[in-house]
């Protein structure tokens, strides 16, 4: 009988320097710019901010910073975002890029709506090739005061597919700062924290592709699920996966794909973890099966894969 695989991954110095830093904005690409917007406004509130000069859209809630650029293209992620509030966080978190060897160029001042005074940010490239911003703080009036029932609260992470997990979780945790909360035993699935939420960040593993797993809006409670469930039905929107809960933060789920395929979850109660009071031994790993990653019952959405059981 095979002995199965069982990794920890380790966190350097730097893990757990980011801890008031969280999403901030997303860029995709779609072969249907116009299709795309229309979705996200009509089943997430998302309202045009501007037009992009390659014939995009950006994205956001009324006023304050943006949420989503589309680009037009193949279904794809462009971008990932992160807005810094650590004091003195985004200047030290170019230093630790720099010292490893990663290139580091000035955001557009385009990327940057809605910032606070003095705002800056600068854009970095992680193992995969992917582009990843971060910056400092922007104003997020958009966010406050949300029907709940017809519009998230936040964005509120991105996962990520990757064919080597542990490169790329080394890339965000010992130079960017990040800490893991939980991975699963096999090292194939890892999901990191930069605020107080279980994570804004995840890495799993994928044989055939790198860039986008899916991304995730919060809502307010678990009575918003009902009302999401049969507005995506009203819509013609099938819910993909779901509702169910997850092992690893413990918290609320249901899926759903825009117009190109990429993959959207609603997400609600995730677990919080308080880093300044508390110290962590090394991070808690689930068994990779299909009831670690939904508690109830173990189904699995038809792309996603676990080492174990399925």
């Amino acid at each position: 009988m095979t002995t199965p695989t069982r990794t920890t991954f380790a966190e350097g110095a730097a893990a757990g320097s980011l801890r008031r830093t969280a999403t901030s904005h997303l860029g995709l690409c779609v072969p249907d710019v116009a299709a795309a917007a229309e979705f996200y406004g009509r089943i997430l509130g998302l309202r045009p901010h501007g037009e992009l000069p390659d014939g995009g859209a950006r994205l956001g809630w009324g006023s304050g910073h943006h949420v989503l650029d589309l680009r037009p293209g193949e279904p794809a992620v462009d971008y990932i975002a992160f807005e810094v509030r650590d004091e003195g966080g985004l200047d030290a978190l170019e230093k630790r890029l720099r010292e490893a060897g990663a290139a580091v160029r000035p955001l557009d001042g385009d990327l940057l709506d809605e910032a606070e005074p003095g705002t800056a940010g600068f854009a970095t490239t992680d193992p995969d090739g992917l582009t990843a911003h971060f910056h400092g703080p922007v104003r997020r009036a958009g966010e406050h005061g949300a029907d709940t029932g017809r519009r998230p609260v936040k964005y509120q992470h991105v996962t990520l597919a990757t064919g080597d997990v542990a490169r790329k979780v080394a890339f965000y945790t010992d130079v960017c700062g990040f800490r893991i909360s939980d991975q699963l035993a096999d090292g194939r699935f890892a999901w990191l924290r930069s605020d107080r939420d279980h994570h804004t960040l995840a890495v799993v593993a994928s044989p055939s592709d790198t860039g986008l797993d899916h991304y995730s809006y919060d809502l307010a409670e678990w009575e918003d699920f009902k009302t999401w469930c049969d507005r995506l039905t009203e819509e013609g929107v099938d819910v993909t996966w779901g509702p169910g809960r997850h092992g690893p933060g413990n918290n609320l789920f249901v899926f759903f794909d825009d117009p190109a395929g990429h993959h959207i979850e609603l997400s609600a109660e995730m677990e919080k973890f308080h880093d300044d009071r508390v110290t962590y031994g090394a991070p808690r790993r689930w068994e990779p099966v299909p009831a670690s990653v939904n508690l109830w019952g173990g189904q699995l959405a038809k792309w996603r894969k676990t080492s174990e059981g399925n």
